[in-house]
């Protein structure tokens, strides 16, 4: 299944780097305030995940979260 895109091209970017790296998408519900929501390689509730917001104040700090978050996971290599 395809994924919309995001329409930040630095958060689109940084998802694309957590999905290279395991994460998983989710979309967020209806009524949600974040666009989305990534999932880390570990499928069970002790595994990380991290909103991704749609219009985020400042989408370069936004993306470099995204990475940060992506790369200290405790779980990339399970």
């Amino acid at each position: 299944m395809l994924r919309k895109k995001h329409p930040k091209k630095e958060v689109e970017l940084a998802i694309q780097y957590a999905e290279n790296h395991g994460w998983r998408y989710k979309e967020a519900g209806g009524s949600a305030h974040a666009w989305s929501r990534l999932l880390c390689p570990l499928e069970n509730r002790e595994g990380c995940s991290m909103s991704i917001w749609s219009t985020p104040r400042d989408s370069v700090n936004h993306a470099r979260q995204i990475c940060r978050r992506v790369d200290s996971c405790p779980h990339r290599d399970k």
